[in-house]
């Protein structure tokens, strides 16, 4: 039995955690917070998320508290007219396996927390890592109050500012991207019968879109507002004012509007990510999830990825532990190119699909509006689609 340390207690984190102790290794988790929780929003999970939390026995446990998405509706956010859509039922959950769904962060979370005490997972709050040594066939997680934990794997899953990766990689701060995204839940109760709908509706305008879609077992509605405003300070969960959110947008059609003016309790954060490297491994240290390849929000894959992360790792870490290293080094293999894609698909989303303006808006308009569902299919297929990382 190979002792794992994993830095991290998050989505990610527990996720890695989940698929070792199923695996049959002994797992310890260092969260920096005195206790494991969540926070923020909505999160969507595409069919390739399903075939992950599948492989990690928590998929009845996530889609239980799961609302489960029609259609994908894309949208002129300043006329209302309805762009273009995807279908999520019949044909595409026929053809990529699994459903299109959306849950709470928190829910999530609880689900693999749930799993990881379950399977005998060792959770230690308050432990900040700030750094490794290893030598001997041992790796040593080092933390801010000065212990040592002895362990053969250390897998960094501390997410954007992962001090596992200053470490090994030591790229600096993440990259701000000049987005600013405005967020809100509310109660569903609260919201006219004729404005709901199981999708993900996004409206496009030129430098600034708005999201919203139903979580919480449909008792509640996400908000999630972004504005192309050049922000180039790091902002995380800060208040904001009602009228501020509403000064922003205020191009918004008036359907779209009467639902981004329902919203309250508001925070703000500033995107942020980093530029794909070649190397998350260091002899018996490795990275995931957003420690690995944090990416911008357009997509919608930052959580898929670090599930699928989790399996891969699972998968190819059954092993004896004189060959973690040799095993750690092809996990990097397999996993650099696909979410190093993910990460550049997610830019090109912000810049060329969700905020153009003028003939580039109407370019992208006339384009969405010739797809057929086949073709949007198509066109989301290796992503949506992939479960090699189960078999890795």
């Amino acid at each position: 039995m190979t002792h794992i340390l994993v830095a991290g207690g998050g989505i990610g984190g527990l996720a890695v955690a989940l698929g070792q102790a199923r695996s049959g290794h002994r797992v310890t988790v260092l969260e920096s917070r005195p206790e494991f929780g969540e926070i923020g929003a909505g999160i969507q999970l595409a069919p390739n998320a399903f075939h992950a939390l599948d492989a990690l026995g928590v998929r009845d446990a996530v889609a239980g508290r799961a609302d489960f998405i029609d259609e994908l509706r894309f949208m002129d956010g300043t006329t209302g007219r309805r762009v273009a859509a995807m279908p999520l039922t019949g044909g595409y959950r026929t053809r990529f396996g699994n459903p299109y769904a959306v849950v709470h962060r928190a829910d999530l979370h609880r689900a693999l927390l749930d799993g990881c005490r379950d399977a005998g997972v060792r959770l230690l709050g308050g432990q900040r890592v700030t750094g490794y040594e290893q030598s001997g066939g041992q790796v040593r997680a080092l933390t801010a109050a000065g212990d040592r934990f002895p362990a053969e794997v250390l897998i960094g899953a501390d997410g954007l500012r992962s001090a596992v990766r200053e470490q090994l990689v030591g790229d600096g701060p993440p990259r701000i991207s000049g987005h600013t995204i405005y967020r809100s839940v509310i109660p569903m109760s609260e919201v006219p019968e004729r404005l709901r709908a199981r999708a993900v509706t996004l409206w496009a305008g030129p430098g600034w879109h708005f999201v919203h879609y139903p979580i919480g077992g449909g008792d509640y509605l996400n908000l999630a507002a972004t504005r192309d405003d050049g922000a180039r300070r790091e902002i995380t969960g800060t208040p904001a004012t009602r009228a501020h959110v509403l000064a922003q947008f205020g191009e918004l059609a008036d359907t779209a509007r009467q639902l981004l003016e329902l919203g309250r309790d508001w925070r703000i954060w500033v995107l942020c990510d980093r530029d794909p490297v070649d190397t998350w491994v260091d002899g018996r240290v490795a990275l995931a999830g957003d420690a690995a390849h944090p990416m911008l929000q357009y997509a919608a894959q930052g959580a898929c990825m670090a599930l699928e992360d989790a399996v891969a790792l699972g998968t190819l870490l059954r092993c004896d532990p004189a060959d973690v290293p040799q095993r750690l080094e092809k996990y990097n293999g397999v996993r650099r190119e696909r979410t190093a894609r993910t990460t550049r698909t997610a830019r090109w989303m912000g810049s060329e699909l969700y905020h153009p303006a003028g003939p580039r808006a109407a370019e992208r308009d006339a384009l969405l509006a010739g797809h057929s569902a086949e073709d949007l299919h198509d066109a989301v297929s290796w992503l949506h689609g992939a479960t090699d990382f189960i078999s890795t």
